[in-house]
């Protein structure tokens, strides 16, 4: 006999739920007004906070599939949002970096997105949310022990 699998009750599903209703509802936000899909705002936030990555490099740090980061930094370039440079040394490696108009649509997402998150864990106190910053970080050490194993 073996174990029953019960996919509503399983964590990583659970998790993903979770995390798809949650960026999906402050996505609406973004999308309406700036008409940025989830990937594209992830690269604008991520190059407003580190400037002059390359696109490999939002791929790492924003967790996205190098073809979802392509094709937002495609977009947000054709809409003037980043620019690109070629490095001198290997001209295959670009370097992207905020526009002003990029700046400017960070700098107003951000706040938005920030109260949200407010908004989102005021249903938590202190000790809830401090215990869910806890388990997130332990969580995601296992997982990435897990996938070195």
């Amino acid at each position: 006999m073996h174990d029953e699998l019960i996919l509503e009750d399983f964590l990583p599903y659970r998790l993903s739920i979770l995390s798809h209703t949650v960026s999906t509802t402050i996505a609406q936000v973004y999308e309406k007004r700036f008409g940025l899909s989830i990937p594209e705002w992830r690269v604008i936030a991520i190059l407003g906070r580190f400037p002059g990555l390359s696109a490999v490099e939002v791929a790492e740090r924003t967790f996205l599939d190098k073809v979802a980061v392509s094709r937002a930094v495609t977009k947000l370039i054709k809409n003037g949002r980043i620019d690109r440079q070629f490095a001198d040394a290997d001209r295959r490696r670009s370097i992207l970096n905020l526009s002003d108009e990029g700046r400017r649509v960070h700098d107003e997402v951000a706040p938005l997105a920030l109260e949200f998150e407010r908004d989102l864990l005021a249903g938590l106190d202190e000790d809830e949310r401090s215990a869910l910053d806890i388990t997130m970080k332990r969580l995601m050490a296992r997982a990435r022990d897990l996938g070195n194993a």
